[in-house]
């Protein structure tokens, strides 16, 4: 029987990213195509279609009513393809582990240790995907993954690994240049560098200087980053002023590369995890020995902050 009527298939893919990102530039980098190739999908789409998806501003696209409503189905029959997909291809094989996790946490804390395990355990094949847009926990398609969480997942296993301890650092010379930063009076002085992303629930310089019981402070002027890996790339070059988490720049503070202008850190109740999807079966054995390195590096961490 003939699928019909069908519309443009890759116009689908590039409806699906435009909507969940509400953003055509950023579907665009995700898809790895210019901007105008996915205007002219989500064009090509909506004339098929004969109803528009978007209402478009000059600053903003919104899904419409009919554009919500068709976006749930066109998700929901993507994610079916994937899963179907990913349980044919060779990545899925026995001894192929895949983790998801952020580019913060890929970059500043995975990478760096990965080739520890990869010398215990050459037989196994790891595939890291970074993605800052994991939304739903209960979707996740890898064997495991690694993200920062305020609140505790309700639709994933979840493992704590680090306390969240959030602090300012800077580079030795910048601190140089500007030693009046050791009091926390003065970070105002400094040039900020600000993490500019709308889709984080990291915390920001406002309620990191609110949550210390510290006056509000302005910066004298900043530099908006929407990546946290190319924000510490900024601070280690001598750009300004960062807030840090640690675990993700600890190898930077111990070998001196950044500096705390300040003793003051805050504290909260969030916590990088290890999330698992829930209601699968039991863990193949290379993913239990990934996990299970995982949580020993974690460890090795702590007692280190310990001592």
């Amino acid at each position: 029987m003939k699928l019909q009527p069908m519309p443009p298939l890759n116009s689908l893919v590039a409806f699906e990213a435009a909507a969940r990102h509400l953003s055509f530039t950023l579907a665009a980098r995700e898809l790895n195509v210019t901007q105008g190739a996915i205007s002219r999908q989500i064009r090509l789409l909506e004339d098929y279609l004969g109803k528009p998806l978007f209402s478009r501003t000059t600053r903003e696209i919104v899904l419409t009513t009919v554009g919500k409503q068709y976006c749930d189905v066109v998700r929901e029959s993507l994610q079916q393809v994937a899963h179907a997909t990913s349980g044919i291809r060779h990545w899925q094989g026995s001894q192929r582990v895949t983790v998801v996790t952020s580019t913060a946490m890929a970059s500043l804390w995975l990478l760096p240790r990965v080739s520890v395990f990869k010398n215990l355990n050459d037989e196994v094949d790891l595939r890291i995907i970074a993605t800052d847009n994991m939304g739903d926990f209960s979707k996740l398609d890898c064997d495991l993954a690694l993200y920062y969480c305020r609140s505790q997942p309700t639709n994933a296993r979840v493992t704590p690994l680090f306390v969240e301890e959030i602090f300012p650092v800077c580079s030795p010379a910048y601190l140089a240049r500007n030693p009046q930063l050791s009091d926390p009076q003065h970070l105002g002085e400094a040039t900020w560098l600000w993490l500019e992303d709308p889709q984080s629930d990291w915390v920001g310089w406002a309620e990191w200087f609110l949550r210390n019981g510290l006056p509000p402070t302005e910066p004298r002027n900043r530099i908006d980053i929407n990546s946290y890996s190319m924000l510490i790339q900024s601070a280690l070059a001598g750009q300004g002023v960062a807030l840090a988490w640690s675990n993700l720049v600890d190898s930077h503070l111990l070998n001196g590369a950044l500096v705390r202008p300040v003793e003051t850190v805050l504290r909260t109740d969030a916590r990088f995890c290890l999330l698992e999807p829930s209601g699968r079966s039991a863990n193949r054995q290379s993913v239990n020995r990934f996990r299970e390195w995982l949580l020993t590096q974690v460890s090795y961490v702590q007692v280190a902050d310990v001592g």
